[in-house]
C-alpha cells in the first residue's frame, strides 16, 4: 500500500476513499468525475451507478445513517439534481461520514454551464475542501471523511477538470483505516426534518460551522508558501499551481478548506503585503468573502471568471492586464460518430422540419452541422417539458412539428416526470416523444444504466424496459423500432404521429457502435469449446 503510484486526481480520490474505509460509493457518470467510481470498483470498493444524482445522494446518506462511511460522486451540474439531499442532510447530519465528491468544469469541456460548486457550500452550510493535485486528492479525500465523521456533517470535496484528469505521483499512507461496523441508532428528532426538528438542527448546524472555522484557523489544510514579503497571493485548488509558476517570488497562502474560511489567517497574511492578489478559477468566491471580511484585495477582471486558468492568464492578472485575450485557434467541431444510429433519427427529423426539443447526451451533437437538427438543450430531462410547453402555445401548424428527443440514460435520470406531465396535461394536438436507446451511457464513456441490464461492474442486473414504463404511465401509442434497419418504418411512424392529436412514444433502439462489443460480451456467455461468444 505504501509504494508510490502515478494516479490521476480521480484515481487518487478512489484510492483515498478505499483506504479510509468507505463502505459504499454511489453516483451518476458525468465528465470530469466519472472515473472515480469506476476506479473505486476496480480496487475492490462497493460501488454503484444510480439512476440520477439525487438517488445516488440518498443512497449514500442512508449508508451514512447506518454509522459507516459513504461517498457520492457527480459533476457540478449533477449537484443541482442532488441539492435537496445536500441542503437537508446538512441539518440532519450523519452518523458515519458522507462526502460529496463534485467535479467542476471550468472552460466547459463537456458541460452546459460553468457553475461554481463552492456557492453550494455557503448556501447549504457544508464544508468545502479543495485539492490542488493528485497527492492532495488522496490526502484530502481522507481528510474530508475525517471532518465529516468528527462533526457528523456532509462535506464537499471539490475537484476541477485539471485536478481530476491530470496524473501525478501519489504516496499513499502506510496502512488503511479500520472502518466502523454498520449499526443503526434511532434519532427521530435528528433525521425527521419536520419544522420543529429542523429549526433546532439549523442552530446546531451553525454551531458546527463555527467550530469547523476555528479548527480551520489552527489545524486546517492551509499552507503559507514562502516568498517575497511584498507580494501576497491567496489561492486554492489547481489555481495555486498556476500562481506558483507565474509568480515564484511571491508569498502564497494556499487554502485547502475554502468554506468556512479561516478569515483571521487570511487577514493576518495580507496585513503586511504591499501587493495583494486572489487567484481562483470560476467565480470570485474568495474575493467576495475576503472583501466582506475587511480584506483589501482587488477584483480580478471579469474575463478571468470564465474558462480555465493557466500560467499565462495568471500572469495577466498579476500585471493588471485586462486587454482582450488572444483568440484561441478554432478546433475541429465535434460530431456524431460515423454510422451512429442517432444520426438516422435526426436525419428523419430534419427531413420533416421538426422542431426538436433535445436533451443531454452524445446525441446533442446533432445540433451542430451538418445535421443542425436540435433546437433546444437545457438540462437533464428538459426535452419533454420544453417540448410540451412549445406544443401548448404554438399555432397548430408549428405545434404539430414539435418532437421531444431524449437518450435512454437521461430518460431514466429525469424523463419519467416529464412523461407524467405529458399524460396528465396533454397538449391539444398531442405530443411525440422519441427515446434514443443505444443501450449504454455513451457520452461519458459507455457506462451502464438501469435499462442496460448490467450494473457498474457490467455484471447482470434486472433490466428496466423503457417502452413498458412509458406504456404503464399511460401513453397508448408506444413503438420500438431499429433506426438503422427500420428507418423507413420509423419515418412512416413519425409522420403518422405528427398528424394525430394523441400521445406517441417511439423507442429507437440500436446499440452504440463503440459499446457494441462490450454489450455482446456482457450478454453472451463464453463458449467453452472455442472461447467465443455464444453466437460465435
Amino acid at each position: 500500500m505504501s509504494h508510490r503510484q502515478l494516479l490521476s486526481g480521480n484515481e487518487a480520490v478512489a484510492l483515498g476513499a478505499l483506504h479510509v474505509g468507505c463502505a459504499r460509493g454511489t453516483g451518476y457518470p458525468g465528465t470530469p468525475s466519472t472515473e472515480i467510481l469506476e476506479r473505486f470498483d476496480e480496487l475492490g470498493g462497493e460501488a454503484e451507478w444510480a439512476p440520477n444524482e439525487k438517488v445516488a445522494a440518498e443512497v449514500a446518506l442512508g449508508v451514512a445513517f447506518a454509522g459507516v462511511r459513504a461517498m457520492v460522486t457527480m459533476k457540478h451540474v449533477g449537484l443541482n439534481v442532488a441539492a435537496d439531499v445536500l441542503f437537508t442532510s446538512a441539518y440532519s447530519g450523519v452518523q458515519g461520514a458522507l462526502v460529496f465528491v463534485v467535479a467542476d468544469d471550468p472552460g466547459l469541456a463537456s458541460s452546459q454551464d460553468e457553475q461554481d460548486t463552492r456557492r453550494y457550500g455557503i448556501a447549504a452550510g457544508v464544508p468545502i475542501i479543495e485539492p490542488a493535485d493528485s497527492q492532495e486528492a488522496y490526502d484530502y479525500t481522507r481528510l474530508a471523511f475525517t471532518v465529516s465523521a468528527r462533526w457528523k456533517t456532509p462535506v464537499i470535496l471539490r475537484l476541477t477538470t485539471r485536478v481530476s484528469h491530470t496524473a501525478a505521483m501519489v504516496q499513499p499512507c502506510d496502512a488503511a483505516e479500520t472502518p466502523p461496523r454498520p449499526h443503526f441508532v434511532r434519532d427521530i428528532p435528528g433525521r425527521v426534518m419536520i419544522p420543529g426538528h429542523a429549526r433546532i438542527k439549523h442552530r446546531a448546524l451553525r454551531s458546527k460551522l463555527a467550530e469547523i472555522q476555528k479548527w480551520n484557523e489552527t489545524e486546517g489544510p492551509n499552507r503559507i508558501l514562502p516568498g517575497a514579503a511584498a507580494v501576497g497571493i491567496v489561492t486554492c485548488g489547481v489555481a495555486s499551481q498556476y500562481a506558483r509558476e507565474a509568480a515564484p517570488e511571491a508569498t502564497v497562502l494556499k487554502l485547502g478548506m475554502t468554506y468556512p474560511l479561516p478569515f483571521q489567517t487570511i487577514l493576518g497574511f495580507l496585513k503586511d503585503k504591499a501587493k495583494r492578489f486572489v487567484i481562483e478559477e470560476n467565480d470570485p468566491f474568495l474575493v467576495e468573502q475576503i472583501r466582506a471580511a475587511g480584506g483589501d484585495v482587488p477584483w480580478n477582471p471579469e474575463a478571468f471568471r470564465m474558462g480555465e486558468l493557466n500560467v499565462a492568464r495568471v500572469k495577466r492578472i498579476l500585471t493588471h492586464d485586462a486587454s482582450p485575450e488572444p483568440v484561441a485557434p478554432r478546433g475541429k467541431p465535434p460530431c456524431l460518430c460515423p454510422g451512429c444510429p442517432h444520426a438516422y433519427v435526426f436525419e428523419i427529423l430534419k427531413k420533416h422540419d421538426c422542431i426538436v426539443a433535445g436533451d443531454i447526451g452524445c446525441y446533442t451533437l446533432a445540433a451542430l452541422p451538418p445535421l443542425s437538427a436540435m433546437d433546444s438543450q437545457i438540462c437533464m430531462g428538459a426535452s419533454i417539458g420544453v417540448g410540451l410547453g412549445l406544443r401548448h402555445v404554438l399555432p397548430e401548424a408549428e405545434a404539430r412539428r414539435v418532437v421531444s428527443v431524449i437518450g435512454d440514460s437521461t430518460f431514466l435520470h429525469s424523463g419519467l416526470t416529464g412523461v407524467a406531465e405529458m399524460v396528465w396535461n396533454p397538449p391539444p394536438f398531442g405530443h411525440v416523444l422519441i427515446v434514443l436507446d443505444n443501450q449504454t451511457t455513451a457520452m461519458t464513456g459507455q457506462q451502464e444504466n438501469p435499462a442496460t441490464g448490467r450494473r457498474l461492474d457490467h455484471t447482470p442486473s434486472p433490466r428496466i424496459r423503457i417502452e413498458e414504463v412509458i406504456a404503464a404511465m399511460g401513453v397508448k401509442n408506444v413503438l420500438t423500432l431499429n433506426p438503422v434497419r427500420q428507418a423507413v418504418e420509423l419515418d412512416a411512424a413519425l409522420v403518422k404521429a405528427l398528424q394525430t392529436n394523441e400521445l406517441t412514444a417511439i423507442v429507437a433502439r440500436q446499440p452504440c457502435l463503440l459499446a457494441a462489443r462490450q454489450i455482446r460480451a456482457a450478454e453472451q456467455p463464453s463458449c467453452v469449446a472455442c472461447g467465443t461468444g455464444a453466437g460465435g
